[in-house]
């Protein structure tokens, strides 16, 4: 493998030149031999240790006025991270195809905002899907209006509403798929094509797919998000966010980080390496125990809805087995009819193996109330659904058993009294 004792890193060739599969690269990918071993010694370790410091040496003064590349892998200043952030990045890179280098942030939050400063300048318009992530919306339609960016609300299921939305200052559009809440995919290849058309970037926040399930770069966009804290950490211990993109974009999003002094811990870096190494595993557990609760779901009479792209039937599943190779354990549902606010918190609080909490991608399953009314403004909420209450659950199904989590809904699905 390259790593045992007896190889040198001149006589094995580099991730990208190997033809592995993604779940074999999320296991090789960001362990060169110069991270996991002490130079001149034959063998090494398994994953690369935590280097922790602020402060990097040069050997003398030459060395200090011939200056360092910025790039990773040379020791600069530990804001420009060390092995252990390096050796992540480098794993990223090796999972996005197309990708040229990563950047990491402290959160999935902190890589949207920096990368739309990279890219965007006063006057520049900005389009932005009507079901983002609502922190994405608040960036758009908030922070970057004091930087006279203009950011518009598309809905990223009608072209003609997307495509009148440019104009010649459109520099960037923003995407999810699926989106934030409702879940709706979206025809990623053609909304990057058209803006490529049109001149203009495209970034998509991949949290939910990650490049093992939606290899974003090589669908189109030009920029890739995720979101570390969920799939990637796994564990729900760490926040932590990445862009991932082709040169030279890469080396603007780099120099935007470094000027606001985004960094991440090493201690961190190796918790999201050692969640790296599972991801594969999680994702298809949690992919295949949401669509068993899904079908569950859209049996009883309480669910007006399912809202979940894996679902055969649903009206996205056709794009979603078109563009994508996986999915994720991230779906919601829509309580019929009937249904009201307290009827929902009942539900929700009847259930044991269902936390209530933000965020999604660990181990263990959650559930929140979702109202996406106030936030949509170009798709009225709710769309197309026949005799539904409007009121949302969004479930993570974690790595649960799958049976014991339909019967935890079963149960709480009774507690809301509507039978």
């Amino acid at each position: 493998m390259g790593r045992r004792p007896g190889h040198t890193e001149s006589d094995r060739p580099s991730m990208s030149d190997k033809p592995h599969k993604p779940a074999t690269r999320a296991v090789e990918a960001g362990r060169r031999r110069e991270w996991t071993s002490v130079p001149g010694q034959s063998g090494g370790v398994v994953n690369p240790p935590v280097w922790r410091a602020s402060t990097h040496l040069y050997d003398d003064m030459a060395d200090h006025l011939a200056g360092r590349p910025n790039e990773d892998g040379h020791f600069y200043y530990g804001r420009r991270g060390g092995p252990t952030q390096w050796a992540l990045c480098d794993a990223l890179t090796q999972l996005e195809p197309g990708a040229d280098g990563t950047e990491l942030f402290p959160s999935g939050v902190a890589a949207i905002a920096c990368a739309l400063l990279a890219l965007l300048r006063p006057g520049d318009v900005l389009l932005v899907p009507d079901n983002a992530y609502e922190p994405t919306r608040n960036i758009a339609l908030g922070m970057l209006k004091q930087f006279d960016i203009e950011a518009r609300p598309f809905d990223p299921l009608d072209i003609d509403d997307y495509t009148k939305n440019f104009c010649p200052r459109t520099k960037a559009v923003m995407m999810e798929s699926p989106g934030s809440l409702t879940m709706e995919i979206c025809d990623v290849p053609l909304l990057a094509a058209i803006a490529h058309d049109q001149k203009a970037l495209s970034i998509i926040d991949n949290t939910w797919a990650t490049p093992l399930g939606f290899p974003a770069l090589a669908r189109g966009c030009d920029i890739a998000v995720m979101s570390l804290t969920k799939h990637v950490g796994g564990h729900s211990d760490i926040m932590m966010g990445s862009v991932s993109a082709a040169k030279p974009l890469i080396g603007r999003i780099r120099r935007q980080a470094q000027l606001m002094g985004q960094v991440v811990s090493p201690d961190d870096a190796a918790l999201a390496l050692r969640g790296l190494r599972t991801m594969p595993l999680r994702l298809e557990r949690a992919t295949e125990s949401a669509r068993r609760v899904a079908q569950f779901l859209s049996e009883r009479p309480e669910v007006s809805a399912v809202l979940c792209p894996l679902l055969p039937g649903t009206h996205d599943h056709e794009l979603w087995q078109r563009d994508f190779t996986g999915g994720c354990g991230l779906f919601s549902f829509v309580l019929a009819k009937g249904a009201d606010a307290n009827a929902r918190s009942r539900l929700i609080d009847s259930l044991d193996l269902f936390g209530i909490g933000y965020s999604w991608g660990g181990f263990e399953s959650l559930a929140i109330p979702f109202d996406p009314a106030p936030i949509h403004t170009r798709r009225p909420w709710p769309p197309g659904i026949d005799s539904g209450s409007g009121l949302g659950v969004r479930l993570s199904i974690g790595l649960e058993d799958a049976d014991d989590l339909i019967a935890d809904l079963s149960r709480g699905l009774d507690s809301m009294g509507m039978a």
